[in-house]
Formats: C-alpha cells, sequence, structure tokens
C-alpha cells in the first residue's frame, strides 16, 4: 500500500492506494460446500428436464492434455463463471491446477484422487469437459454422478456447441429450474474453515442465488435437456475368481468400476497375436485371435470402436459393442449386444505373451491380464422414481426444437462424420 500525504492548515489527510493482486492459489476442495444433487423431470419426449434445488456453485472443468488452446479456451471460461457468476468455485483435477492457477486471479481447488477416491464426487455439482469427455474412471464408483456439461468443438456426439457459444449454454445450464423471478436466499448449508486457517469461507466468495444473475430466467419449465447415459460395469478377475481391478479406494469385491466409453485389452509391446476365449451370457463364443478387443456402450461407439470397424449405435439404444481390433479370422466381425448381456474374456493358454493391457475409458489400470485371467463386463442398473434417478452420466444436450436427442446425433454424423459424403465435393 503506497500513501500520499496533503498538507492542509491544521489538519493532514492521507490517501491511500492499493491494489489486490491476483491470487495464485492452490485450495483444498475439503473447504467448498457439499454438493447439490439435483431433480430430473420426465417430459414428453425422450430428454428429461434439469432442475437445480439452489444455483449450482462447485463447477469441475476437464481438459484435453497437451493442448494448448484447449487450456486457453479453460482460462477464458473459468474467467467468465466467476465474474459472472459470483457464488461458484472452481475445480481443476490436480494437474491442470499445477500448471494453469497462477493465470488465474482468483483461487482454484483440487485434490489428489490417489488420496482421496471420492474427493470430487462428494462436492462437484457441475462437469464441464473442453476437449474431451471426462471419463467415469474418476467416479469409479459412484452411482449417482453429478451433470455434465459435454465437450465443445471435437469429434464426438455428445454435443455440437461451438466453444463460441460457452457463454449462453452454460447461462442455460446454470439457470435450469430457476423460476421467473426466483429470489433464492443466500444457501445456508456453508462449510466453515478452521479457526486458525486464513482461508476464506464460502461465504465471502460473493452473492449466492439466481438473483445475482443478470437477464430474465429460463423459467421452472424449461431446464435444461439431460440424455441419461448407460454405463458399463467392468472387473478383473484373477483364475480362482477373486477380483483384483486396481482402483484407488475400492474395496466392493465383486461389483466392478464404472466405464462410460469404452473396456479395451490389446497386446501392448508384446509382438504375438493375443489368444482370448469370449463368452456371451455365459456361453462360451469363440477363441479370439487379435491384436486386441473393444467392449464400447453406445456413447463409446463413436471413439476407438468406430476407427476399429465398429457400429455407431445411437445412445437411446441400450446395447454393448463387442469389436475386434485385427482379427485374424475374416469372419469374426462386430456385434451388437443387448445390454444386459454379460460378457466374459479370458486369457488363454495358449496364448504367447505375458499378459495383456487393459485400458478403461483411455486411462491404462496399470494392471495386465496374465493367463488365466479373465475381464468380466455387464450392464448398469439404472434405477429411478417420480423425477428421481439413479445410475447413468447425466448429459447436458443443447435444446432443439423438438426436444429430443435425434436431432443433435443426426447433426453429428453430417456434421462431423461427413456421413455417406460423396467423393470429390
Amino acid at each position: 500500500m503506497q500513501c500520499a500525504r496533503r498538507k492542509f492548515p491544521g489538519l493532514f489527510l492521507r490517501r491511500c492506494f492499493s491494489s489486490s493482486a491476483p491470487r495464485h492459489e492452490i485450495r483444498d476442495i475439503g473447504a467448498l460446500s457439499q454438493r447439490l444433487i439435483p431433480k430430473y423431470q420426465e417430459s414428453q419426449g425422450e430428454l428429461l428436464s434439469l432442475q437445480w434445488p439452489a444455483p449450482p456453485r462447485n463447477i469441475l472443468l476437464v481438459r484435453k492434455d497437451c493442448a494448448p488452446t484447449v487450456t486457453e479456451s479453460l482460462i477464458e471460461f473459468a474467467n467468465h463463471i466467476t465474474s459472472t457468476y459470483p457464488s461458484t468455485a472452481v475445480i481443476l483435477e490436480s494437474k491442470t491446477a499445477a500448471e494453469v492457477h497462477s493465470s488465474l486471479p482468483f483461487p482454484v481447488y483440487s485434490a489428489s484422487l490417489d488420496e482421496n477416491p471420492t474427493a470430487f464426487h462428494n462436492k462437484v455439482d457441475l462437469t464441464v469437459t473442453l476437449g474431451e469427455m471426462a471419463p467415469s474412471s474418476m467416479h469409479p464408483r459412484s452411482l449417482l454422478l453429478a451433470p455434465m456439461f459435454p465437450r465443445m468443438g471435437t469429434l464426438g456426439f455428445l454435443s455440437e456447441w461451438k466453444f463460441s457459444e460457452f457463454k449462453r449454454a452454460f447461462r442455460e445450464v446454470y439457470m435450469s429450474g430457476a423460476g421467473a423471478g426466483d429470489r433464492t436466499p443466500v444457501l445456508e448449508d456453508k462449510v466453515h474453515t478452521a479457526a486458525d486457517t486464513k482461508e476464506p469461507t464460502q461465504e465471502s466468495m460473493g452473492p449466492t442465488g439466481w438473483s445475482s444473475v443478470r437477464g430474465k430466467s429460463m423459467g421452472s419449465t424449461r431446464g435444461a435437456p439431460i440424455l441419461m447415459r448407460n454405463r458399463l460395469k467392468v472387473g478383473l478377475f484373477t483364475g480362482d475368481g477373486q477380483e483384483t481391478t486396481p482402483i484407488g479406494g475400492k474395496s466392493d469385491q465383486g461389483k466392478g468400476v464404472y466405464v462410460m466409453n469404452e473396456l479395451l485389452i490389446h497386446r501392448g509391446k508384446e509382438p504375438h497375436l493375443a489368444v482370448v476365449d469370449i463368452s456371451v451370457g455365459g456361453r462360451f463364443l469363440t477363441e479370439a485371435v487379435v491384436d486386441g478387443i473393444i467392449i464400447s456402450t453406445p456413447t463409446g461407439s463413436t471413439a476407438y470402436s468406430l476407427s476399429s470397424g465398429g457400429s455407431i449405435v445411437h445412445p437411446l439404444v441400450p446395447s454393448i459393442l463387442l469389436t475386434p481390433i485385427c482379427a485374424r479370422s475374416l469372419s469374426f466381425r462386430p456385434l451388437v449386444l443387448p445390454l444386459s448381456t454379460p460378457i466374459t474374456m479370458r486369457l488363454s493358454d495358449k496364448n504367447r505373451g505375458r499378459e495383456l493391457e487393459v485400458s478403461l475409458d483411455g486411462v491404462n489400470l496399470g494392471q495386465g491380464m496374465a493367463t488365466g485371467m479373465e475381464v468380466r463386463v455387464w450392464n448398469e442398473e439404472m434405477r429411478h422414481g417420480m423425477n428421481e434417478w439413479q445410475g447413468g452420466v447425466p448429459s447436458v444436450m443443447r435444446r432443439s426444437m423438438g426436444d429430443e436427442a435425434h436431432e443433435g446425433w443426426v447433426g453429428g454424423l453430417n456434421g462431423l462424420l461427413k456421413f455417406n459424403h460423396p467423393f470429390g465435393e
């Protein structure tokens, strides 16, 4: 602080000039309030309607790695929501927080999922993904996920938003469920930090409530459209039937972990083709000699499975895709199976390599699949009562004229894949 003194007869006046330095801080996510649990109201169409009980506060931003333009977009997005919606707090993955926190004039919140696997699940109200989809491996055991605001701009059928639309798009999600003229009072369930710390509590983060946001409410009957996406459950088992899925903090043996996009088993650095025995619905199907096998959801059908020759499946079709990678047999074609069909893949004794690598949603499991071990896949049962859902991944969709999921999906086929686009045009 610098002070300038001006002398008047018999009186000194002090004028102070001060400026607040940017707060380049990474704070523990435990200082934030507990997450809000929204409702999903059923409508006449195939999509649900997001209804917040109060404005979302804790926003998790997930970015694509090794993409400088995406990092720049994340910083722009974070600056916008903290300035426009004063009650929001930005949560980042630990790697992202370490890289970008010095570029932000406000504190960010983070946690190590290795030390506290449920940290994000307990605190995050809304997940915003930039450049890629947040893998459900971030919440490997969570039945009730926060709504996911899908990625913008790259190949995928999670939305057709461009990043240039993010201000309007985020506002629609933030205001979803706010009634006309809503004046939500200051939230009562604020979290206090210890008395001996100097970190501010969430009361000091600015005004709360939809009344702090300029512009008209969307209205309580115009919630953001939600598509519930199916997940799979995956478990890695030893030859004697003991689960050995190496997920941090996992203790529910035999129940597997959630996968939103795909399970991938592949030969990795081994030079030989893998020999895998596949059973479907409890019956032996085939002995596959392949580079690898992909088991994907309809959401994951447009990722690695598509590149390996698999079918494109609409996300409303309850199904599982089994796609071989470079099969030795020309008659081993991709399969689309009912969602309720359990699949078991066992590494055959004929396999010449030591083990196969296993990846869930693009993340290496860290433990290989040795001879005699099995990977088991079964479906996630989504349960719901009146406007209350458990299971699945609630994904925010673009609002369309018919409020149907088909419009965005068809637009993705045409605009992103150039589906059946003639040569030379």
